[in-house]
């Protein structure tokens, strides 16, 4: 997963992250007009454009892509094994915080007690952003809804985006 993280765009002269966004052009559509979608950077690529190539014919030829030295920052690597029931520690605690952060935009999300311990608040609140986000309601954290709390996370208190 964090092969997907090492990569970020940049403009010379620009300190800030540049905000990138989905959108497929089919089923969510982009805020602006001409930002890049899915299918139409698909049709680009099918036309033998590279991904700078299609990044710079939305954006603009002062686009670049770097690779990051070090990974570091929100969102924080899955821990390797799944959250449930009896387990403690920071990474409980983390997702606890940004559970609790993902309630304020969606409220029918319960909150939980921010303690570092799994327990059945804590999976009941899970499993709730499971039903949400279309994950298997277990209400165990393993890497896919690890991955998904933390997206919905950045999104919602817009850490992506600097203002």
């Amino acid at each position: 997963m964090d092969e997907l993280f090492e990569n970020y765009l940049s403009r010379p002269n620009v300190r800030q992250p540049i905000l990138t966004q989905y959108c497929d052009g089919q089923k969510v559509q982009c805020q602006s007009r001409g930002w890049m979608t899915q299918w139409g950077s698909k049709a680009l690529g099918d036309r033998g454009y590279s991904a700078i190539e299609i990044l710079r014919y939305y954006y603009g030829n002062d686009m670049y892509i770097n690779v990051a030295e070090e990974i570091s920052g929100v969102p924080a690597s899955w821990p390797g094994y799944d959250l449930d029931i009896g387990a403690s520690g920071s990474k409980v605690l983390q997702i606890q915080e940004q559970l609790n952060a993902i309630s304020q935009a969606y409220p029918a999300l319960p909150k939980v007690n921010e303690d570092g311990i799994y327990g059945t608040l804590t999976k009941a609140s899970v499993r709730k952003f499971q039903n949400i986000f279309d994950l298997p309601e277990t209400g165990i954290v393993d890497y896919s809804t690890w991955y998904k709390i933390q997206e919905i996370y950045v999104g919602v208190t817009r850490i992506a985006e600097l203002q």
